[in-house]
């Protein structure tokens, strides 16, 4: 290891660039929504069954640390802005979704 502790080039303490700054289609708290004429991949959110939601969001859940470590800048803009889209249909549909008490911090 260097002298930072970090193998990727980036220095310690904070100061490596962040998400927002390496990726183009970022827009301060979310992904910047493309050009209307792009060709976007996946089927609208809102036209999918609620069990077509859940396997996408799924898939997207599965796939998240690879595609994270691994995949372009673009295929990251585009795997956020997926995941974004469909948290934010099945949330519209499940408002008083149930929480599981376990999950919860302050008991």
């Amino acid at each position: 290891m260097t002298a930072s502790g970090r193998q990727d080039g980036f220095p310690a303490g904070g100061t490596e660039v962040s998400p927002e700054q390496r990726i183009p289609e970022w827009s301060g708290d979310r992904v910047a929504t493309p050009a209307l004429d792009e060709d976007l991949p996946g089927i609208d959110p809102v036209e999918l069954a609620d069990e077509d939601l859940i396997r996408e969001m799924q898939s997207l859940h599965r796939t998240r640390l690879d595609t994270l470590r691994h995949a372009t800048d673009s295929a990251l803009a585009n795997h956020l802005r997926r995941t974004a889209d469909l948290e934010t249909e099945y949330l519209a549909r499940h408002p008083g979704r149930e929480v599981d008490p376990s999950r919860l911090r302050d008991v």
